[in-house]
């Protein structure tokens, strides 16, 4: 078993991308991904309500397709600098786990529970905010699908003051 430790970034939004959209199953055009405001552990956690959830075709200059809007309750933040540990995922075959990725992702520090105000937040009231960040977040995608040999990928990131940071990439099953 392997630990990864890798520092938190104190994320303004957390998404999670699926290279092939899982419901349309559009391997060749078409990407699926989910937004929250705060640290992806409330977009991956066992937290009610959902994510703004989009689909966009691949190709350069497509406008995002928002599918639903957020209903989150709460939003995750740490506000200091910190540590994250995150465990192997390999007995993700092993009979008896789940094994939808990590076993545990652990920060150092206790996140912040903050109640998440979707109705102020740009990504919901103001359009143009919105269509230029989930279409980041799409070229993300695509550029780190295309990198890998076009294998379809299950990404996780965050952005942070408008800069995308991935944080982890693994083929989508």
């Amino acid at each position: 078993m392997s630990v990864l430790v890798q520092p938190v970034v104190d994320a303004d939004y957390a998404f999670v991308i699926h290279t092939v959209n899982p419901s349309s199953k559009d391997k060749a055009d078409e990407l699926y991904a989910e937004v929250v405001m705060g640290l992806g552990e409330a977009l991956v956690g066992n937290y009610p309500g959902r994510a703004l959830s989009f689909s966009i075709k691949k190709a350069k200059g497509q406008t995002p397709k928002v599918i639903g809007f957020p209903s989150k309750s709460v939003m995750l933040k740490i506000p200091r600098q910190t540590l994250i540990f995150r465990s192997d995922s390999n007995g993700e075959d092993l009979e008896g786990y789940a094994g939808a990725g990590l076993y545990e992702s652990v920060p150092m520090d206790e996140e912040e529970t903050i109640h998440a105000d979707y109705a102020t937040d740009p990504l919901v009231w103001d359009e143009g905010f919105r269509t230029e960040l989930l279409s980041k977040i799409a070229e993300a995608g695509v550029a780190i699908e295309a990198a890998l040999d076009g294998v379809p990928q299950d990404i996780e990131g965050v952005v942070k003051d408008g800069e995308i940071y991935v944080v982890q990439t693994r083929p989508q099953v």
